[in-house]
């Protein structure tokens, strides 16, 4: 990896001192720079108007941004016509798998990403019985676990070379797994504060925060004083807590407050993940969740929210299941399944449309609204691109044995799309100034093992789409503030230092695109093609994207959080207070 050649400091200063003044930095036009962007329109990141200016490189860092002169480039870039901006932030990736296979994270670089972070779940801490169980549970992408740590599998896969930077939360699931399993129990003081142990030690190996995923077996097992004792945890250093909540749907004011309960409690910031309202019985209750949360907001608590935009959501097919049927594990899931009684209760409970104490995606979606996209085995693989209710019919039998025997004939690996969202709701969020973006997929590419399965779109068109779509054609969202939510506002939702915005002594994350002509082009039935629009991605100072085709640099970095004691950090203090946390005013769409 390059570095910056002595002396750049003083470089650095001089340069963020005279950008400024609005001036060019001094030998400006003498100094020879890694790399110069030039007859660039700058759009900085902040969400102001953007400007005609250069932008040069040294090392992984800025060197000069500004309207004047940048000065000459081993590397130069004419950029005329062209918008410059910080790197895209996704925040909400899953690409934890498929960069052990592929590191490039092809779909996402062609839409200008240049950090992924893994929320949701984590890949650690893991127990010997989990690793045997990550290894023998894998789909389509296989890996070898030799790690048990979070810090270890961070490192093996910066070790291993990527392209995008990534960060990770730490998985509340997966700390309560190594504590209690994968069944519907509670835990004792003892077993809490082994958990406590295991966020506290995650933390300290980089992890941003608490991540859960609610609505999935065994989060869903977890209550209330479970989540808020594991987020004092994060938030005494310096993480935060972000949730798929516990509803989406029906009730979703309660998971909202739950939210904001938590992050009330820990005093750490929060973030509603794939911020949504599912089914056509809830899309007019968005007024007032967005009221709760504004409210909440102004009492001074820090909530955002981040979403993507398609109407449809993309999981497994048994989240379809209730949560009760998932206790023990997927193995015990399929054998439930295999007994006439209990597959009778599971359908019963499928076709209860408003359940008080779950989910229920099929009843939210309906049949003709479930598309499946991914599965293990080669019979199942044979349905991906039909509905589940396609599926019903081939078969004759009702949906509901359709996705109960796919579940069992493909061991609970059957990965579907659920048409659940409206788009006038997602043209009503997506102006909200605390919302970013997050595309709730993995990055891969269409070749090799990628192409045993279909994929959701999200995971090739979320970043483009939103210019594309929301920008251009809808005209909701102004160049400027669409790359705001995508580079400054995660940034410091995040606490990330030196990201997210263009200035002199940044880490060169600078992406080189078209806004006239930014272009998604997945769909569901066709997903792995990729946007269009883009045509440079420096991340730390490399070039990972070159006139459109990626180079495979291996530029990208673990990005870890502010406990981390690999760099000789402190860790953990006594409370979230002693951590200073970037809060989010309220800003003009």
């Amino acid at each position: 990896m390059r570095r910056a050649a002595a002396g750049s400091a003083a470089l650095v200063a001089a340069g963020a001192l005279w950008c400024a003044a609005g001036a060019a930095a001094p030998g400006a036009e003498a100094q020879l720079h890694d790399a110069v962007i030039r007859h660039a329109m700058i759009y900085d990141g902040d969400g102001g108007a953007p400007y005609a200016g250069e932008l040069a490189i040294d090392g992984d860092r800025i060197a000069y941004v500004g309207p004047h002169a940048a000065g000459r480039g081993r590397l130069e870039i004419d950029a005329r016509g062209q918008a410059v901006s910080p790197g895209f932030i996704d925040m909400m990736g899953h690409s934890e798998e498929s960069l052990l296979v592929d590191g490039r994270g092809v779909s996402a670089l062609e839409q200008g990403v240049t950090l992924d972070v893994f929320t949701e779940l984590s890949m650690g801490p893991l127990t010997p019985e989990m690793a045997r169980a990550m290894q023998a549970r894998q789909g389509d992408v296989k890996y070898d676990v030799t790690w048990s740590t979070l810090g270890q599998y961070l490192d093996q896969l910066e070790r291993r070379g990527i392209s995008p930077n990534v960060a990770s939360f730490v998985g509340e699931g997966e700390v309560r797994v190594n504590v209690l399993g994968e069944g519907d129990v509670q835990p004792t003081a003892a077993q809490l504060e082994a958990m406590r142990t295991l966020v506290r030690q995650a933390m300290e190996q980089g992890a941003l925060g608490l991540t859960t995923m609610l609505i999935y077996a065994p989060n869903h097992y977890a209550k209330t004083p479970e989540l808020m004792a594991l987020a004092r945890e994060s938030a005494r250093c310096g993480g935060m807590y972000t949730a798929h909540m516990r509803s989406e749907g029906d009730h979703i004011e309660e998971a909202v407050q739950e939210t904001i309960d938590i992050a009330r409690d820990s005093g750490a910031p929060a973030e509603i993940h794939h911020f949504k309202f599912i089914g056509r019985d809830n899309w007019g209750k968005r007024d007032k969740v967005v009221a709760m949360i504004t409210a909440a907001r102004a009492a001074g608590i820090r909530i955002t929210a981040d979403m993507y935009t398609y109407t449809a959501g993309g999981t497994s097919l048994d989240a379809s299941l209730p949560p009760w049927a998932h206790a023990g594990g997927p193995e015990a899931l399929v054998k439930r399944l295999r007994d006439p009684a209990e597959r009778a209760r599971v359908i019963a409970a499928m076709q209860e449309p408003h359940p008080k104490d779950w989910e229920n995606l099929y009843m939210q979606s309906g049949a003709s609204g479930m598309l499946v996209l991914a599965a293990r085995t080669p019979a199942v693989k044979a349905l991906i691109g039909k509905t589940i209710a396609e599926i019903a019919l081939e078969r004759h039998e009702s949906p509901e044995d359709a996705i109960v025997d796919l579940v069992i004939e493909d061991d609970a690996g059957v990965g579907a799309a659920y048409t659940i969202i409206s788009e006038e709701n997602i043209e009503r969020q997506i102006v909200l100034p605390w919302v970013s973006s997050g595309s709730d997929a993995e990055s891969s590419a269409p070749e090799g093992v990628f192409l045993l399965s279909s994929t959701h779109p999200r995971a090739y068109g979320n970043f483009a789409r939103l210019f594309a779509k929301y920008v251009r054609e809808e005209r909701l969202l102004s160049v400027q503030e669409a790359v705001r939510k995508l580079t400054s506002l995660p940034a410091d939702v995040l606490s990330l230092s030196g990201r997210g915005r263009l200035r002199a002594g940044n880490y060169a994350d600078v992406v080189v695109f078209d806004p006239a002509n930014i272009q998604d082009h997945a769909t569901y039935r066709k997903p792995m093609q990729y946007a269009t629009g883009v045509s440079d991605v420096f991340i730390n100072g490399q070039l990972a994207l070159r006139d459109g085709a990626p180079t495979g640099a291996h530029s990208g970095r673990v990005l870890r959080g502010r406990a981390w004691t690999g760099a000789g950090g402190s860790g953990c203090r006594k409370s979230a207070s002693e951590w200073t946390w970037i809060d989010q005013p309220p800003r003009a769409p």
